[in-house]
C-alpha cells in the first residue's frame, strides 16, 4: 500500500507540473484553454442521463467534471506506477519512466476524448500535438522523479 501512496503523491506532483506547463504555454502564446475536458464531461453526462441543473449550472458543473477527470487521470497513473514498481522490485529510472508515464497520462485523457468523438488526434496540427505532448512529458518526468525521491 505504501507504493500506491507514493505513486499517488508522485502523480499529484506530476499533475501540478502538467498544469504549470500548460498554463505557462497559454501565457506565452496567448492561447485559450482547451474545451476538450468540458466536452468529454458533456458527452458523459448525455450518456448517463445525469441532471446537472439549469444551463449555467450545467456548464459550470461540466467544467468542474472535466477538470476533476484530469486529476483522476494524473493520480491514477501515479498510483498504477507505484503498484507496478512494487511488482517489478523497483521503479524504472526517470529517463525511462518519463515517456512511459507521459504516454499513459495522454492515453488516459486523449483516449476517452477520442472514443467519445470529442477530438481526433489524426487531425491535430503540430502545435496542437506540442501543446499536448510537452505538458504530459513534464507530468512523466515529475511523477518519475518524485516517486524516486520518495523511495
Amino acid at each position: 500500500m505504501r507504493t500506491v501512496t507514493k505513486g499517488l503523491l508522485a502523480g499529484a506532483a506530476g499533475t501540478v507540473a502538467l498544469n504549470v506547463v500548460t498554463y505557462g504555454d497559454m501565457l506565452l502564446r496567448g492561447r485559450g484553454s482547451s474545451d476538450v475536458p468540458t466536452q468529454v464531461a458533456d458527452r458523459l453526462v448525455e450518456r448517463t442521463g445525469v441532471e446537472l441543473g439549469d444551463e449555467e449550472s450545467r456548464s459550470n458543473r461540466e467544467q468542474a467534471v472535466g477538470t476533476l477527470l484530469g486529476y483522476v487521470t494524473g493520480l491514477g497513473v501515479g498510483a498504477a506506477y507505484g503498484l507496478l514498481s512494487r511488482r517489478r522490485d523497483g521503479a524504472l529510472p526517470a529517463w525511462a519512466a518519463t515517456p512511459l508515464l507521459g504516454i499513459a497520462a495522454m492515453a488516459g485523457s486523449d483516449g476517452p476524448a477520442t472514443a467519445l468523438g470529442v477530438t481526433d488526434p489524426t487531425s491535430w496540427s503540430g502545435s496542437s500535438w506540442a501543446s499536448d505532448v510537452v505538458p504530459h512529458l513534464a507530468y512523466g518526468l515529475t511523477t518519475a522523479s518524485v516517486y524516486q525521491a520518495l523511495r
